[in-house]
């Protein structure tokens, strides 16, 4: 029993040592893996708030906007900029915003809205999405170069059609025959890529669009 008690005395000893060399880095790793692990439930806590609290702004724009109540939609989207950017609510509600300011009649607005999304929505299909919208309102009120840069940016898949078709609309609008003509065969190549295995773009006609405005430039090179 003595030899028991001496030997577990060595081992206390042992461990008081140890303790002594690395207990305040032991402490702090603790320390710090807790506070870490509050952080992360603490960000996930303030996400989830944020995107309970910016889905009830973004139904409220979608009201607004269903009823052409132009000037609250505009003023639900900034909220939604303001305080809820890191959420995917702020870049649908400037897309949702900017068309009800376009059929307001509004496109200074419309065009402020669709610039931020354009730059700061986080899916990348609205950012494409809003570039092409943009571009779309620059080419109506004749601000050629301006829309050109917009398309210029290389969307995603699904869009590069839509893209190319634009590009070639503003092209034809400039009186870039040539340079139209390119465009829109290369939103038919995109185009054909996509339709390849997805019959409903096949029979949607789209293509058929594309093809009667490249034709409609002539036949030349």
């Amino acid at each position: 029993m003595a030899t028991y008690d001496l030997e577990e005395q060595e081992q206390l000893d042992e461990l008081k040592t140890w303790w002594k060399m690395y207990g305040n880095i032991v402490t702090g790793i603790l320390v710090a893996v807790a506070l870490a692990v509050a952080g992360w439930q603490g960000w996930n806590w303030w996400q989830r708030q944020q995107t309970a609290q910016a889905s009830a702004v973004f139904s409220a724009l979608q009201n607004a906007a269903a009823q052409r109540d132009a000037k609250r939609a505009r003023e639900l989207a900034g909220e939604l900029i303001d305080k809820y950017a890191v959420t995917s609510y702020a870049g649908m509600g400037a897309l949702l915003a900017a068309r009800a300011q376009v059929d307001a009649g509004d496109t200074k607005n419309a065009r402020v809205q669709l610039a931020w999304a354009a730059e700061n929505a986080k899916d990348s299909g609205l950012r494409d999405l809003a570039r092409l919208r943009l571009a779309a309102v620059m080419l109506d009120e004749k601000a050629y170069d301006e829309a050109i840069k917009q398309l210029t940016t290389e969307p995603g898949a699904s869009f590069a059609p839509r893209f190319a078709e634009l590009r070639g609309d503003v092209l034809a609008a400039q009186g870039k025959v040539a340079e139209a003509r390119t465009a829109y065969d290369l939103a038919l190549t995109k185009f054909d890529a996509l339709a390849k295995d997805d019959e409903s773009r096949q029979r949607g006609g789209y293509k058929e669009i594309i093809q009667t405005k490249r034709d409609s430039l002539g036949a030349g090179k």
